[in-house]
C-alpha cells in the first residue's frame, strides 16, 4: 500500500464521491470533476484553496485538528471516516514489531464461543481472518474454498455471489472494514499482502479500494444463501477483545420466530450429527 501520500490520496478519493448539490452548492454547466472541486471543499472548510492544493499534493501533511474537523464537515464525512482522516494527518509512530507467529486465542474465550451452541460466533482479526469459531460459526462458512478468510471470500471464491445475495453491500463493507485496518496499523505485513494479492486478483477490490470507504465492523443485518440452510437472515454484533487490540468477536443470531431461527436449528443438528458421526462417514 502506497503510504508516501495517504492523507492527500484520501481527500481526493473522498472529494470524488460528493455531489454539490448534496452540500447546497450549484453544479453550475459542465465539470471536469467527477464530485467537487478543490476550491468547493476549501470554501466548506473555511481555509484557502492553495493550503488546501497542498493538502491534496502532500507538500502539507499535518494540518490541525481544527483543519481537519472542518475538511470532514466539508466533505460530509461519518464519524469512523473522520476518526481515519484524524489517524492519516497525526500518525502514530509503529511499534517494534516482533517476528511473525501464529494468532494464539485465548482458551477462554474459546470455551465462552462453544457455550453457544445455537449461536454461529467467530474470532476475527484485522485482516477479517477468522482465528477462532465454535461449531456452528465453523458450519456457517464451511463449504467455500476462502472459509477462513472473509475478505479473500467475498472477492476470490467462486460461490460470493451466490453465499451473499446482497454482494455488493457485502463487498462495499468489506474493503471499508480493511480500510479502517488500514488506517490504525499501515504497516501490518499481512494486511500489506492480502491488499496487494487482492488488487491484482479482483477488478471489484481495486474498485472499491480506490473509493477510500471507511466502515468499522459493529452491526448489521445480513443474508446468507447457505448450501445446507437455505436462506439465512442473520444479524450481528461485533464486540471488541479487550484482551487482544484488533481482534473481534462476531455473534450472529436469527430473529426469534422467523424461518431462519428455524434454518439455524437445522444447520446446528446438521453439524451436531456431523461431528457424532465415525471419522470414516464424515469423509
Amino acid at each position: 500500500m502506497a503510504k508516501e501520500n495517504a492523507l492527500g490520496e484520501f481527500l481526493r478519493a473522498r472529494r470524488a464521491q460528493v455531489r454539490p448539490e448534496d452540500l447546497g452548492l450549484l453544479a453550475g454547466g459542465a465539470r471536469r470533476v467527477t464530485g467537487l472541486r478543490r476550491e468547493e471543499v476549501a470554501l466548506l472548510a473555511g481555509v484557502s484553496t492553495d493550503y488546501y492544493v497542498r493538502l491534496e499534493q502532500g507538500r502539507e501533511r499535518h494540518p490541525s485538528a481544527q483543519v481537519v474537523d472542518a475538511l470532514a464537515r466539508g466533505l460530509a464525512l461519518d464519524d469512523d471516516a473522520a476518526a481515519h482522516l484524524h489517524r492519516l494527518a497525526a500518525p502514530v509512530p509503529g511499534a517494534r514489531r516482533r517476528a511473525r507467529r501464529r494468532e494464539q486465542v485465548s482458551p477462554n474465550l474459546v470455551r465462552l464461543m462453544e457455550s453457544w451452541p445455537g449461536t454461529p460466533a467467530v474470532i476475527l482479526d484485522r485482516c477479517l481472518t477468522v482465528l477462532a469459531h465454535n461449531a456452528l460459526g465453523k458450519a456457517l462458512f464451511d463449504g467455500h474454498r476462502h472459509r477462513g478468510d472473509l475478505v479473500r471470500l467475498v472477492f476470490l471464491d467462486p460461490d460470493a455471489r451466490e453465499f451473499y445475495p446482497d454482494w455488493e453491500r457485502v463487498a462495499v463493507n468489506t474493503v471499508g472494514g480493511l480500510r479502517a485496518a488500514a488506517g490504525i496499523d499501515p504497516d501490518d505485513p499481512r494486511l500489506i499482502e492480502t491488499v496487494g494479492e487482492l488488487s491484482v486478483k479482483s477488478e471489484a477490490f481495486r474498485r472499491l479500494w480506490a473509493r477510500h470507504d471507511i466502515r468499522q465492523k459493529t452491526h448489521e443485518t445480513k443474508r446468507f444463501h447457505h448450501r445446507l440452510a437455505g436462506e439465512l437472515v442473520l444479524s450481528y454484533e461485533a464486540l471488541t477483545v479487550n484482551s487482544a487490540p484488533g481482534r473481534q468477536l462476531i455473534v450472529y443470531q436469527a430473529e426469534p420466530g422467523s424461518p431462519s431461527e428455524a434454518a439455524l436449528a437445522l444447520l446446528g443438528s446438521l453439524t451436531a450429527e456431523s461431528a457424532q458421526a465415525p471419522e470414516n462417514l464424515r469423509r
